[in-house]
């Protein structure tokens, strides 16, 4: 995470000094601020922001997205599943194992019982959907993504060749307007509790870079 604004410029240049070089070609953020990206992009031109983005996770789109496509930056949306939450609902978790390397969703707050009773209203209500339109739920999601914009590349984690297949036609659910204005209204702010991060684990959130008019030549 870029914390400071010393961290920030140090680390931009050293990319930009990289890319004047032939070294690297582009330079990429994860989980930037808004500003922080503005910023980073005054020292190199920024290609692409990874972020997390999905129907249940959509904080991103008051921001972050609007200032990626104000300064023609691609979007990398990771964890467009949900975690997996949109593949397989409540029952995940009993399907992880303790090897999984990813096994750490288990204490995430929207996993915990206080919230996943909540939470798997909104997989049900996208189940009801995706039946309607002879696809399952995580193509669904996916599609969903896919439809955000050509500047958009979902990024879905999966171990197994069947998924990965399964991800793949969902290039082939085709969206209308009015069903990705119904997608987003059963994915508000208030269909999904809990933080996307338990205690020690930081997002864009807490990971601001001080003002532009505050940094020394």
């Amino acid at each position: 995470m870029l914390t400071s604004d010393t961290t920030l410029r140090l680390k931009m240049g050293e990319l930009k000094k990289l890319v004047e070089e032939g070294k690297i070609k582009y330079v990429g953020l994860s989980e930037a601020s808004a500003s922080t990206i503005r910023r980073a992009h005054a020292v190199h031109p920024i290609t692409v922001v990874q972020l997390e983005w999905s129907l249940w996770s959509r904080d991103v789109e008051e921001d972050i997205i609007p200032t990626c496509r104000e300064l023609g930056i691609g979007i990398v949306a990771y964890s467009p599943l949900g975690r997996g939450f949109f593949s397989s609902g409540p029952k995940l978790l009993e399907k992880l194992e303790e090897s999984d390397i990813r096994n750490f969703r288990k204490y995430l707050p929207r996993f915990q019982p206080e919230n996943l009773a909540h939470n798997k209203i909104l997989y049900e209500r996208l189940n009801e959907i995706a039946a309607k339109k002879g696809c399952t739920p995580s193509q669904l999601a996916l599609a969903w993504v896919h439809h955000q914009g050509n500047d958009v590349v979902p990024i879905p984690g999966t171990t197994k060749i069947e998924n990965l297949e399964q991800n793949i036609k969902a290039l082939s659910v085709k969206l209308t307007p009015e069903e990705m204005a119904e997608l987003e209204s059963i994915a508000s702010a208030d269909s999904v509790k809990g933080a996307r991060y338990g205690a020690g684990l930081t997002t864009y959130a807490e990971s601001d870079t001080p003002p532009l008019s505050s940094w020394k030549a």
